[in-house]
């Protein structure tokens, strides 16, 4: 009984009828604690389960949990997360994985499953009632899922071989963009970001020439993926901030515009720094354009969303330009290092005219761009590229790229200790 009524429930949902999910919700109330406290915990759990064979991540479920139905959903879905983990071994889970666990404090704090629909009444201050429904609507929304691409390995699969991250690399972009977040001038935030691009560039190229050297070994640790949050407001501008901040970093990114993330796919590192980057940028732009202020029209109508929308874009378009420039110079400054060294090489044994044995990056370079585009095609055989939406602002426009150009970002010297 306790199981055709959840399915009624479900199907209520389903029809977008709330007058007859109540009545299932109350006619389960009324049936007492044990035989729907046993059953509900066991379905939510093999829905997430199911989720996970249909590409999504237990980040990916929290967040499009509480972008869809609330802050109480996203609780009881960790929560549901935290008891299906305990089925896998923690050495047969990807790292990535453990570390979204991590992140979301997805940890078992009930003793046994059937107790857990009395927790959440305790934890919550709500009744059998409030608690059933949330927890129907968790599983009907578990349950209506889209496919995904998959980009990491479920748990108790292998997971391919990646390149470890250099975390002192990581610790100084780090620093760079924290200075550049609390300093109150664009042009400083602007060179300290500038900065830290070509960190990160030099970074990817250091990784790239042994990896193109090691006959095969790139493949072994090739692509990886991970999904990053677009939230409103102003989606559109942000996932085009993404977008040239993955793309500087030989990433590429694929906005989800209904599920509010976009797929970042990569070289492990490269999405690291990434992930870093735009989050960063994003708290730049964004206290900027609260510092622009509202806007009104002559007639004393808020123009402050089309402001903002068109401040968001412009800021996006002029951060792509200059993050591109800074990678370019990174990856100049090493071919000409390595041609150098090239020369050196062969005036040290006269043979002043012949090929020398120092590789140069950018066709390394090439090769891992080539890797990635390879790995979107797979992914998402049917992409398509869409236009972004006008602006029609033209003061928030001149203003999103004012922060940019007054910028010098011609940092004052290459980054040091170059890795020959």
């Amino acid at each position: 009984m306790v199981d055709a009524l959840m399915a009624r429930a479900l199907r209520a949902l389903s029809r977008r009828d709330p007058a007859a999910f109540r009545a299932c919700v109350a006619e389960l109330a009324a049936c007492g604690e044990r035989p729907g406290d046993r059953l509900l915990p066991a379905r939510l759990q093999e829905a997430a389960t199911a989720a996970w064979h249909r590409g999504w991540q237990p980040a990916d479920v929290a967040r499009f949990t509480a972008r869809t139905l609330g802050a109480r959903h996203r609780r009881l879905v960790v929560d549901v997360i935290a008891a299906e983990s305990r089925a896998y071994p923690a050495a047969t889970t990807d790292a990535g994985w453990r570390g979204q666990l991590a992140a979301l404090d997805a940890r078992v704090w009930w003793t046994r499953d059937e107790e857990l629909p009395r927790g959440w009444r305790r934890r919550e201050g709500a009744d059998r009632a409030e608690v059933l429904a949330c927890a129907l609507e968790v599983l009907h929304l578990l349950g209506a899922l889209p496919r995904l691409p998959k980009i990491a390995p479920l748990p108790g699969e292998p997971s391919a071989a990646a390149g470890p991250v250099d975390e002192r690399m990581l610790a100084k972009v780090r620093a760079l963009l924290a200075k550049a977040e609390s300093t109150e001038f664009p042009e400083e935030a602007e060179a300290l970001s500038a900065r830290a691009q070509e960190l990160m560039a030099r970074h990817s190229i250091d990784r790239a020439l042994p990896a193109a050297r090691a006959d095969g070994a790139a493949a072994a640790a090739g692509p990886a993926g991970r999904r990053l949050a677009v939230d409103a407001p102003y989606e559109s501008p942000k996932a085009a901030l993404l977008t040239v901040v993955a793309e500087a970093n030989g990433c590429r990114a694929v906005w989800h515009r209904e599920l509010g993330f976009s797929t970042v796919l990569g070289f492990p590192a490269d999405l690291a720094a990434v992930e870093m980057m735009f989050t960063s940028l994003l708290v730049q732009a964004t206290a900027a354009m609260v510092r622009a202020g509202a806007r009104r029209d002559a007639g004393g109508r808020s123009r402050t969303r089309s402001f903002r929308h068109a401040f968001l874009n412009a800021y996006a378009a002029r951060i792509g330009e200059r993050l591109r420039d800074a990678a370019d110079r990174a990856a100049q400054a090493a071919n000409q290092a390595a041609n150098r060294a090239a020369h050196a090489d062969r005036a040290a044994v006269g043979l002043d005219g012949a090929e020398g044995p120092r590789d140069a990056p950018l066709p390394a370079l090439a090769a891992r761009d080539r890797a990635v585009d390879q790995a979107v095609d797979e992914l998402f055989p049917n992409l398509t590229r869409g236009r972004a939406r006008a602006v029609s602002n033209y003061e928030g426009w001149v203003a999103g790229r004012a922060p940019g150009d007054l910028a010098g970002l011609a940092a004052s010297r290459e980054i040091a200790d170059r890795r020959r």
